[in-house]
């Protein structure tokens, strides 16, 4: 894996770049050859606390983990623990899910091998009052809203964007504000 990273309001020295490099590092474990795609991480600091936001675009999966502390190598421990947990949560989904349509036991795997990079941000400027200040590309893969659901809660976020495998059309899942999930279908 390649590292890229960024401090904001942080001076990076060597010590925390190899600090990060080592944790990150031990993800390798989890895969059958390294991820080829780039690690991006930002560090920052405001009021004395500490911010790490950790991004590994591959393939067919976005592992993202953000974690704040008032020690920043601590931040580092947690953040690379989500990272597990999300890593792990989804090798089991998808172990499971091939095993039940009989396809091989290390499709994880297979999945992973050709990462590719997404375009993270592009800014735009608008005429209007609404002031759009950050826009996201990224490929629709299909998957059916079970999977979406898994993908939504392992970025964190609120809703998640698809293509429905069973439909080929776009649809959203989201989360609801009694803790079960939406769909809705375009």
């Amino acid at each position: 894996m390649t590292y890229n990273i960024r401090g904001e309001n942080l001076e990076v020295t060597d010590s925390i770049k190899e600090y990060v490099e080592k944790k990150v590092g031990k993800l390798e474990r989890y895969f059958d050859t390294p991820p080829t795609s780039e690690v991006h991480v930002n560090l920052s600091v405001y009021n004395d606390e500490q911010t790490i936001e950790v991004t590994i675009p591959m393939k067919n999966l976005l592992l993202r983990a953000e974690e704040h502390n008032t020690d920043l190598y601590a931040a580092i421990d947690l953040v690379v623990d989500k990272l597990e947990r999300q890593i792990r949560k989804h090798k089991t989904k998808v172990n499971r899910k091939f095993r039940q349509e009989g396809a091989p036991k290390h499709v994880f795997a297979e999945m992973e091998r050709e990462a590719s990079q997404r375009q993270y941000e592009e800014e735009e400027e608008s005429d209007f009052d609404i002031e759009i200040v950050r826009t996201k590309r990224f490929d629709l893969k299909p998957m059916d809203s079970e999977e979406a659901a898994l993908q939504m809660d392992m970025l964190g976020h609120a809703f998640y964007v698809f293509t429905n495998a069973n439909t080929d059309e776009t649809n959203i899942v989201y989360k609801r504000r009694d803790g079960k999930y939406g769909l809705i279908e375009t």
